[in-house]
């Protein structure tokens, strides 16, 4: 893969210790190109805004709940909750119930396809 692609994903995450374990495995790539084109294309319209960006690269290094999120970046609470339905719906990030909290923290095999996808370039 090359380095420029490296930098811009986040780390593997099975290397880090999560607060909600993975709820599926990786699938199989979509046979035909029209298929992998439109998963590429919805994957990264999930990642096309900078701060839903920011927000994948702190889910990298901790999971954590969006209070958290709301005091570790510059955006408003209400701001963070959008974006997390946006990743969340793409299947890039999960929530669980933590109590009175949603503890959030990136899906490794979506993550997984993604570079799988992208390394086709």
């Amino acid at each position: 893969m090359p380095s420029a692609l490296n930098d811009a994903l986040p780390p593997a995450p099975e290397d880090t210790q999560m607060c909600c374990p993975p709820s599926k495995t990786a699938e199989a790539l979509p046979e035909s190109d029209e298929a992998r084109n439109a998963l590429v294309a919805r994957l990264a319209k999930a990642l096309s805004h900078p701060t839903r960006v920011a927000i994948v690269r702190q889910l990298s290094r901790i999971d954590t709940c969006v209070s958290d999120l709301v005091g570790e970046l510059p955006f408003a609470q209400s701001t963070v909750s959008q974006h997390l339905k946006i990743l969340k719906d793409a299947g890039l990030i999960r929530g669980v119930i933590d109590g009175p909290k949603v503890s959030y923290c990136l899906e490794p095999s979506v993550l997984s396809t993604l570079r799988a996808l992208l390394e086709e370039f």
